[in-house]
């Protein structure tokens, strides 16, 4: 039975992942992955990104059109269309997550660790400042899947947005953070691949060299989209331009769980 895990590195661009991630890069250049470009959704901003990527919905459409709209979805998202299939679904995530998906506001103690099947994130583990070691989260994770087996988590790491909008993109700080995401991920990748796991790598938006990103602009938009699948078999570096809007509806078919009419793009051809 499939399962997936999506890896929503934020504000990871496109170059510099394919840049400086080389054991992502390793993958693809020995096709045991595939390689994408996403031109990303506008705002490219993080709140009404992870609504696009959860619901197939471009923002005017789910209404999520800023960081600033604290409220849970009203549309339907990938974590309630698999809870509804009756499977498992667990997140380490930003806690703008757990408003969008679980409950609004953000409570730091009682939403901070759930585990309840009545949620749409069913097992979630949230964090509430944007400087929280990604190496812990990326723990949490590992333990999230082998303790529970989900059929979706939802890897949320904070890291290169803080350090690009700290920094700037153009630093030295940014581009080695994006090195230090790959080979700490790394045997994590494969350790779930061999569970199983299908599992994207991809970002919410860009960041410009100033630290900024909302823009329009290709360095505020473009992010890469890495699929990694159990069967060891990808296509490379294809020079594709897919869709954020792809995302859900591609992992809903993967679980076997049904593509709502509101999801209007097709699902990507993994094979």
């Amino acid at each position: 039975m499939n399962k997936v895990i999506l890896i929503l590195s934020d504000a990871l661009r496109y170059d510099v992942a394919k840049a400086n991630m080389g054991f992502l890069g390793h993958l693809v250049e020995t096709r045991q992955a595939s390689l994408y470009k996403i031109i990303g959704e506008l705002p490219s901003l993080s709140r009404p990104m992870y609504e696009t990527i959860h619901t197939g919905l471009i923002s005017s459409e789910h209404g999520i059109v800023a960081n600033t709209i604290l409220r849970r979805s009203n549309k339907p998202n990938i974590f309630q269309l698999i809870t509804d299939a009756g499977k498992v679904t667990a997140a380490a995530a930003y806690f703008w997550v757990s408003e969008l998906y679980n409950h609004a506001p953000y409570d730091p103690v009682d939403d901070r660790e759930v585990d309840d099947e009545a949620l749409p994130i069913q097992h979630g583990r949230f964090y509430s400042q944007d400087e929280y070691p990604d190496i812990e989260l990326f723990f949490t994770a590992a333990h999230l899947v082998r303790k529970f087996s989900p059929d979706y988590l939802l890897l949320h790491p904070m890291g290169m947005d803080y350090h690009g909008e700290t920094f700037g993109a153009d630093t030295k700080e940014y581009r080695n953070h994006a090195t230090y995401q790959d080979k700490r991920l790394a045997p994590l990748i494969l350790e779930w691949r061999e569970r199983g796991y299908t599992i994207f790598v991809t970002g919410d938006h860009g960041i410009n060299a100033d630290g900024n990103h909302g823009g329009t602009t290709s360095d505020q938009r473009d992010v890469p989209l890495f699929v990694i699948q159990p069967a060891r078999k990808g296509k490379g570096d294809t020079g594709e331009i897919v869709s954020h809007l792809q995302i859900a509806p591609t992992i809903l078919q993967l679980l076997g769980a049904q593509i709502p009419d509101t999801m209007r793009c097709p699902p990507l051809v993994l094979d």
